[in-house]
């Protein structure tokens, strides 16, 4: 049974309105302002602990822990990520261009801090390989590795020192990004990373990836191409060099892979009933270490092994200063891609758990991560896709499980970490391509893409190629250009539509998709369906100029027309009062309009500009002109549905100086009502509205 509404009520304009609900301007504006500005510099006990659980949270959660409910989850997910950073810490590494213990290093500093000031519950911070790609990029630009240098001499471990230092010198560079970006309250920034971006990036550095491992999968020592078109003259040596493949080495990959890939699709498809996924990873790295010990792998057949991994602390170092003007450009690209990726990843897991997490926070927790890990040389973090979804698979609850991974770490690198000596440089890379599964199976979301929305899929396509194509920051840059360019177009074509009302209704919608909608005799509504400013204005008019028939002959013709019948009113008054009498039959422009307007004419405009979200001085320039033109031909112009800030830009802009203030209506039936009066005849009282 349908229900009926009926409505009766004053009409309203926005002067009305305002006076009858609004408020007074500038009312109390000047006392709001001192009360915050003093309640913001006051400082009080209150205050100071509630800063200080907004910017350490860890103060805040281990409070309202519930040890029996969550300890045992955040144990075993801990476990569990910490063993699975320790293979792909210093898988990791071989990607940022240096040793693989500066991955275990990184996998230790970035957990503890971001536990202490991270707002994700179920976020695993350390190293990612797209954003250890793109500094191993820098490193080898500026401290390219010469492949006759013996790994055991001294001039090696010299120019290992320079790696790790323009590696902890990308970090330091990040961390003050992200720091200063927290100050000027920046964590918006990511959402011009979109997720068809985020998802077409990762894809194409994983191509990147898993070409740049292929030369350690095959036993090659071949130099680090860099730059535009980095992806296909990788490929091209590699080609190139294939007679010289170590069969050695070669074995272990695909005993490797043979391996991994098979336990890690068990992993995913049966993680509903394993507690914990099967630690494929570090049994590997801890076989393929026992067999290459055993046999002698190295010097039998040339195996590239990991070498010499010290154990203990890393002392404090500082990083290499000096090269912050080579390396700020991608330091920035790596920052903007880190932070992107990481609170992606908080906010999925954030909405999945019904929590939520703050940008801007996110900003702070990263940037002390870089900053300080920079001093322990470690290479710049961020969170990971593989261990974030294993940590919240494996029942994780709160940060608390960082606690626990960071003790794997720290176990490892104070006794463990001399014992992988032997482990081959192949057994890495074959773990570094097995776990960018995900990022590779994101190809399946391109069919629904395309059904949802085609410029998402343009977007997603041209990030992945230029990625692919030119290389991994210059591909980014272009993909959040292309993106920016999508916004603007689809601003710039917004559409205009004539609207008609429902019979016995106060609703109006667009006639191209409701046929049972009429327009209203003499009235032609329009609503425009995006902002109004200086680049779609011409859009705006032509499509306004061919809905209303503005034609530069037809407002020419109006004019020599209305001239022609002021001068023979003007006459015609003249012989009246000669005579006597006074003629009043054009005593106003509503009669002049009322008598020479044919009824199929249109007599009124009403623009609603309830989807027009802003106007800047172009498009209020705009609207004065299209008032004016309007006038000139006889038709009168209305306004309903403005926002505030819409209205005041139009106001301050000069339009009321052309335009009566009155013929802006709340809504547009109230403008409609309104214009049906004032053609019958000029209303005694308020109208109001009766639906």
């Amino acid at each position: 049974m349908s229900a009926s509404v009926a409505v009766y009520r004053s009409v309203y304009t926005e002067d009305r309105f305002r006076q009858a609900y609004g408020t007074e301007r500038g009312a109390g504006r000047g006392s709001r302002l001192r009360d915050r500005l003093a309640g913001r510099c006051t400082c009080s006990r209150r205050g100071c602990l509630h800063l200080l659980r907004e910017r350490v949270p860890v103060v805040n959660w281990l409070l309202r822990y519930k040890l029996r409910k969550w300890i045992l989850g955040d144990t075993v997910a801990g476990l569990t990520v910490g063993i699975l950073h320790i293979p792909q810490g210093m898988a990791f590494a071989l990607l940022t261009s240096v040793a693989p213990i500066f991955g275990l290093y990184t996998s230790f500093f970035p957990v503890v801090l971001y536990m202490v000031f991270g707002t994700g519950r179920h976020v695993s911070t350390g190293t990612f390989a797209v954003v250890s790609l793109m500094t191993g990029s820098v490193v080898e630009q500026l401290v390219p590795k010469p492949l006759e240098l013996n790994s055991s001499s001294p001039e090696a471990a010299d120019l290992e020192a320079q790696r790790i230092g323009v590696a902890s010198a990308v970090a330091l560079l990040s961390g003050i990004i992200m720091l200063c970006m927290f100050g000027l309250q920046l964590g918006f920034l990511s959402t011009y990373l979109s997720e068809p971006i985020v998802k077409a990036f990762t894809s194409a550095a994983a191509f990147h990836v898993t070409v740049s491992q292929l030369q350690s999968m095959l036993g090659l020592r071949l130099p680090r191409h860099t730059g535009a078109f980095s992806l296909f003259k990788t490929l091209a040596s590699v080609m190139e060099n294939l007679p010289h493949t170590n069969l050695a080495a070669l074995l272990i990959s695909v005993l490797c892979l043979a391996v991994l890939v098979p336990v890690k699709e068990v992993n995913v498809r049966y993680r509903q009933r394993l507690r914990t996924p099967i630690p494929v990873e570090i049994l590997t790295v801890i076989v393929a270490t026992g067999v290459a010990y055993a046999s002698s792998l190295d010097s039998a057949y040339a195996i590239e092994i990991v070498g010499h991994i010290p154990a203990g602390f890393p002392r404090p170092r500082m990083p290499a200063l000096h090269t912050f003007p080579d390396i700020a450009g991608d330091t920035v690209a790596i920052t903007f891609v880190g932070y992107a990726v990481s609170v992606s990843l908080a906010m999925i897991y954030a909405d999945k758990h019904g929590y939520s997490i703050h940008p801007n926070q996110e900003l702070l927790a990263h940037g002390i991560s870089n900053t300080v890990s920079s001093f322990f040389t470690c290479f710049p973090s961020s969170a990971t896709l593989a261990t974030t979804n294993i940590l919240e698979s494996a029942g994780g609850h709160t940060q608390l499980s960082g606690l626990f991974t960071s003790l794997v770490v720290l176990v490892v690198l104070l006794l463990v970490g001399p014992l992988f000596y032997f482990l081959p440089k192949a057994v890495l890379a074959c773990i570094n391509v097995t776990s960018l599964r995900q990022m590779f199976l994101q190809f399946q979301d391109l069919p629904d893409l395309w059904r949802i929305s085609k410029i998402d899929f343009m977007v997603w396509v041209v990030t992945w190629l230029s990625v692919v194509v030119l290389n991994v920051d210059l591909g980014l840059a272009i993909g959040v250009v292309f993106s920016m360019m999508t916004v603007i177009c689809r601003t710039q074509r917004a559409g205009c539509s004539v609207l008609g009302r429902a019979s016995n209704t106060e609703i109006y919608r667009p006639l191209e998709n409701h046929n049972k909608c009429h327009e209203v005799p003499g009235v032609k509504i329009l609503s425009y369906n995006g902002p109004i400013y200086y680049g779609n204005r011409s859009f705006f008019r032509e499509e306004m100029s061919r809905l209303l028939g503005l034609t530069p002959e037809k407002i020419r013709g109006w004019e020599k027309a209305r001239k022609a019948l002021e001068k023979r009113e003007r006459g015609v008054a003249v012989n009246t009062v000669e005579g006597g009498i006074a003629n009043t039959s054009f005593s106003s422009d509503n009669d002049f309009f009322k008598s020479e307007t044919p009824e199929s004419e249109v007599q009124a405009v009403l623009i609603d500009c309830s989807s027009v979200v802003f106007v800047d001085v172009a498009g209020a320039r705009l609207f004065t002109k299209m008032c004016t033109e309007c006038q000139k031909i006889g038709v009168h112009v209305y306004l309903a549905n403005c926002s505030e800030k819409v209205l005041k830009i139009l106001t301050s802009s000069g339009l009321m100086n052309y335009m009566n203030p009155q013929h802006i209506f709340v809504t547009v039936h109230d403008a409609v009502t309104y214009i049906q009066l004032q053609k019958e005849k000029p209303p005694e009282t308020s109208p109001t509205v009766w639906v």
